[in-house]
Parts: structure tokens; C-alpha cells; sequence
């Protein structure tokens, strides 16, 4: 329990001073670091032509849809001829086109989900110029959505310059950070090289091939932009991606960083708002660390961590009895699919950090939890608020806050108001949008898999435990995190297309919509505040807005998860 609540604490320490790095960043505020980056920025603004003019929320939008779109087409022809471009030491062919169509709709969506393994599948140039640069700019992507709908909700005058929030973020935050983290993983033992596999005999005097190549940097951004996936198939479970305890703390402080900071941002951005206004009236406002809008929202997004960290570990931790049964003693907890310098509350930390921060790289196989303390992640994974991927999952918990804000203003008879705006019926059916279609692309796939040949060719394990697998698939694939349960035959014409457009859709729609949602409150006119206005920054709306997303939650996934961890829970413990 020490454990835990040091690495916790370690969490609060880093990501405040990030947060406000991060706003001066994302608000061209005066820095320390601008002497070394504004050329590069100036430069790059040169090249490619931008001119850094505010944008509409249909033009922030649509440029940021094309950019993506060019992305994606470069990137599919790259990995469709990677046996014929360079470095390739291990002769690696090209990809077949349905896992070529998944890998980088995957890759591009911030997602990561890999129905190959990257040692045997990828060439060095694929795994360089696809996978670790679109782990760059599908991270940015998601910040910069964010810092423009921020500005859309607490009434900045635009929603600022996409081209510009994407450069800014990358040159001066996720490029400096995820080199730092790269060298400390280097230093730790992971490797960094150009060199082919390596090829040994093992005591068995068997040959074995040792996979080497550029890891090092790829794990370091793919924790830090909430990315997920692995140079390696076993992803951080290996010594060569994770090879001590402090290489596993580095990764999860780089992957619980620019979420957390994405609240802070926010409520410092709305804090300098209120002063510049009470400064033109004339007024004095004490210093405070950020906006308590703000604080009600980290606030519920930590309640619910904690929630899901306790069951997890404790799960884990009470072991498994039917293994206790046949006289395997069970005082260390389930051991299964976990590594033993990690342990289980590294594990269990881990595991609710990667789904809840929607990164989906795991340190244990969680094919392997028990049922209870899987059903953790794939809840994390259905809720996709929890402090969420970069950028994205703020948005998705602030759908939340304007949800509970509506039904809280109806309670008492009067039009729901957040931060000074009024939400109305245009804004609640964006709103409704945005939720509907998360549970939707989840139910609506595990259904149609369950249903079909095709899906039910890809389900090795009968029973309760099968549906968990398939549920996971596409909540993993619709929250954008990337990670499996495993034991899914998923690398087939079906489960590459459907969970494709799980994942393209998951990300996209709901970025276009919570964007629109944001122009419509940008448009508003603000209301002054009276004695019947909702307070949105006390401790009781922290607890009524987890309430709220916990209760969404078991209204729509309830049925499913009934059927697969918990029954598969009390057959275990009958």
C-alpha cells in the first residue's frame, strides 16, 4: 500500500509544474525555453507556410481530419512496401493489406492496437517513420483538439491555430520530454541500436533469436503521448522494453503526465481568464493554483482511479482459489501473466494506469488477471474518462460535466449554465452524441462477433471468459488504448476491419463533435452568475459527477460485463 501511494504521490509532485509549463506552451506565454525553440518553431512555420490566424471550429476541424487523412495514406504505402525500402536488417516482408488498413488506423488514432508483433512484422524504417513518428503526431493531435475546445468553453476570443497548437506541443513538450526518458531507459538497460537481431545458443543448445533495434526511443513517447503498443509483441512485460522497477515507475509517470496536466492547463486558463476580467472592473483576486472548475474535475477523475486501483489490487492480491485447491499456495496473490521484479501491486498499478490513461501498453498480461480485477480495465476502458489519452479523455469527462450540469439545472427549474454560458438543447444533443456513440461501437461489434462465423472463428476460449476477450477487443479499440486480453485469433480479414472502424471512429466523431460543441459556447454570450446559479466548484459536484459517470456506466455496460467478468467471478469463487 506504500507502494501505491508513493507512486501517486510522485504523480501530483511532476504534474503540476508540467501543467503550467504546458499552458505557457499552449498560450505563446513567455517561457524559459524560448530561446532555444523559437527558432526551430519560426523555422518550421517558414517551411510549411503557416501563418498562425485564428480559426473557426469547422476550420480547426477540417484541418486537423486532413492532416490526418495524409498521415494515414503515406503511412499505409510505407508498411504495404517495407521489403523493398531500407533498413530492413531482418528481412522483414511487407504487411498484408487488411493488417496494414488496422496497423495504421490504429497508429494514427492514437490507438496502438497490434495484431502482429513488432520484432517479426515491422521493419526499422516502418517501425521509425510510421509507428514512432505517428506516436509524435497522434499525440499532438489530441492535445491540440483539447486546448482548442478549452478555449471554446471558458470563452477565449477563438479557438486558436491548429498547425500552430500541433508544432508547439511537439517541439517544446513531447520531443524534449521523451528524449530525457529515453536516455534514463537506455541507462536502465533498454536498447537503442541499428543492429539486426542478434542470434544465441542457450543452454538447451537451441538457437534463439534476441530482438534489438531503436526500442528505446519508441517506448519512451508511446507512454508519454498515452500511445501504447510495444516494439516488441510482449510489449513492457520484456526486459528489453522495461528492465527494472525504476524503468517501470518512468513509464508510468510518462503516460499519467500530459493527461493529468490537460486538467490544470485548463483550470489555470480559466483562472487568468477570471483575472483579466476582474482587472478590467478594477478588482484584486488573490493568487490560487489553478480554477476550481478545475479541481472538481481532477477531483472525480481521481475518485474513480482510486475506485478501480483498489479492486484491482486487491483482486489480484486475494489470488486465485481453484489454483489454492490443487495445493498451489496462493500468499502472494495471482502470480499469473506477471513478472516477479514487478510484483503485484507494480502490476495492478500498471494495469489501472494503462487503461484508465487509455495508453495500452501493459507491464502483465492481463488475459491472465483474475475476473474481478480484469473487469477494472475494460470498465476504465468503457468509461474513457478517467484521466483518458492526451487531451481527449479531458473532453470526454467535460461531456460529463455538461450532462450533470443539465440534469442538476433541471432538478431545480432552471436553464442549466457552466462557466457563464448557458448549455441548451443544441449543445445536450452534441452531448448525447458523443456519449451514444462510444457504447455503441463497443456493444454494437461484440454483438456482431458474437453473431458471426467470422467472429466466432477468432474466440479461442469458451464460455464467460471468451465474451470478456471480445468485449475488451473493442473497448480497447473504441477508447483508442490499444491493449488486448489476448487469446483472440484477431489478425483476420474480420477483426482487422471491424476493429478498424471502431477505432477510427471512436476518435474521430467524437473529436468533430466536442469541437462543435465547443464553437457553439464560443458563440454564446455570457450570463452573469446569481444566487440560482449550480456551483460547479465544490466537493459535492466531484461526487455527484463521478456518481454520474459510474451510473451511465452500469446502465449501458452492466448487462454485458454480467455475462463476462462477474459471472465469470463467481464460478471461480462458487
Amino acid at each position: 500500500m506504500l507502494e501505491l501511494a508513493l507512486t501517486i504521490c510522485g504523480f501530483l509532485v511532476l504534474v503540476f509544474p508540467l501543467g503550467w509549463y504546458m499552458y505557457k506552451v499552449s498560450e505563446q506565454k513567455p517561457c524559459w525555453a524560448d530561446p532555444v525553440f523559437n527558432p526551430v518553431d519560426k523555422f518550421i512555420y517558414a517551411v510549411c507556410r503557416i501563418d498562425g490566424k485564428a480559426m473557426t471550429w469547422k476550420s480547426y476541424t477540417l484541418n486537423l481530419l486532413l492532416t490526418n487523412a495524409v498521415m494515414l495514406l503515406v503511412g499505409y504505402f510505407v508498411l504495404r512496401l517495407q521489403q523493398f525500402l531500407p533498413l530492413n536488417p531482418n528481412g522483414i516482408d511487407n504487411m498484408e493489406p487488411s493488417l496494414s488498413y488496422n496497423t495504421i488506423i490504429s497508429f494514427v488514432t492514437n490507438t496502438n492496437l497490434q495484431h502482429y508483433s513488432g520484432e517479426s512484422g515491422l521493419s526499422y524504417l516502418s517501425q521509425m517513420l510510421v509507428i514512432i513518428f505517428m506516436m509524435f503526431t497522434s499525440a499532438a493531435t489530441g492535445y491540440s483538439a483539447c486546448m482548442a475546445f478549452i478555449r471554446g468553453v471558458i470563452g477565449m476570443p477563438s479557438l486558436g491555430n491548429y498547425y500552430v497548437d500541433m508544432v508547439r506541443i511537439t517541439t517544446r513538450v513531447l520531443l524534449p520530454i521523451s528524449i530525457v526518458v529515453s536516455l534514463f531507459l537506455i541507462f536502465q538497460g533498454t536498447p537503442q541500436t541499428m543492429q539486426g537481431n542478434i542470434t544465441v545458443t542457450t543452454l538447451e543448445s537451441k538457437q534463439q533469436d534476441i530482438a534489438v533495434g531503436p526500442i528505446a526511443s519508441l517506448v519512451s513517447i508511446k507512454h508519454l503521448g498515452t500511445n501504447g503498443g510495444g516494439f516488441l509483441g510482449a510489449n513492457s512485460t520484456t526486459p528489453q522494453e522495461n528492465p527494472t522497477v525504476l524503468s517501470n515507475l518512468a513509464e508510468l509517470y510518462s503516460m499519467m503526465m500530459i493527461p493529468g496536466a490537460c486538467v490544470i492547463v485548463f483550470g489555470i486558463m480559466l483562472l487568468n481568464k477570471r483575472r483579466e476580467r476582474r482587472n478590467e472592473q478594477g478588482g484584486a483576486m488573490p493568487f490560487v493554483l489553478m480554477g476550481n472548475e478545475a479541481r472538481t474535475v481532477f477531483l472525480a477523475m481521481g475518485i474513480i482511479f482510486l475506485l478501480g486501483l483498489s479492486v484491482c489490487y486487491l483482486s489480484e492480491s486475494a489470488g486465485n482459489p481453484l489454483l489454492g485447491k490443487v495445493g498451489l499456495s496462493q500468499s502472494m496473490g495471482s502470480m499469473e501473466g506477471k513478472e516477479m521484479r514487478l510484483g503485484i501491486a507494480q502490476s495492478a498499478m500498471f494495469t489501472t494506469t494503462t487503461t484508465a490513461f487509455t495508453t495500452g501498453t501493459v507491464n502483465n498480461m492481463h488475459d491472465t488477471l483474475t475476473p474481478l480485477g480484469g473487469m477494472v480495465p475494460l470498465l476504465n476502458m468503457m468509461l474513457n474518462v478517467v484521466f483518458g489519452g492526451a487531451g481527449v479523455g479531458f473532453m470526454n469527462m467535460m461531456m460529463y460535466v455538461l450532462l450533470t450540469v443539465f440534469i442538476c439545472g433541471l432538478m431545480v427549474g432552471r436553464t442549466p449554465e457552466y462557466l457563464g454560458k448557458k448549455v441548451e438543447g443544441r449543445e445536450m444533443k452534441l452531448v448525447a452524441l458523443v456519449l451514444i456513440i462510444h457504447p455503441l461501437l463497443i456493444l454494437g461489434f461484440s454483438a456482431l462477433a458474437v453473431s458471426t462465423e467470422a467472429g466466432l472463428a477468432g474466440i479461442t476460449n469458451p464460455g464467460f471468459h471468451g465474451l470478456s476477450q471480445v468485449l475488451y477487443e473493442y473497448s480497447s479499440s473504441a477508447a483508442n488504448n490499444g491493449s488486448g486480453f489476448e487469446g483472440l485469433s484477431d489478425n483476420s480479414f474480420f477483426w482487422n476491419i471491424t476493429t478498424g472502424l471502431a477505432m477510427f471512429y471512436g476518435r474521430y466523431a467524437a473529436i468533430v463533435l466536442q469541437l462543435a460543441i465547443a464553437g457553439a459556447l464560443l458563440a454564446k454570450r455570457p450570463v452573469s452568475v446569481s444566487t440560482g446559479t449550480l456551483r460547479t466548484d465544490t466537493l459535492t459536484f466531484s461526487v455527484t459527477l463521478a456518481f454520474m459517470v459510474l451510473i451511465f456506466a452500469a446502465l449501458t455496460f452492466f448487462p454485458a460485463l454480467a455475462l463476462g467478468p462477474v459471472a465469470e467471478h463467481l464460478t471461480v469463487w462458487k
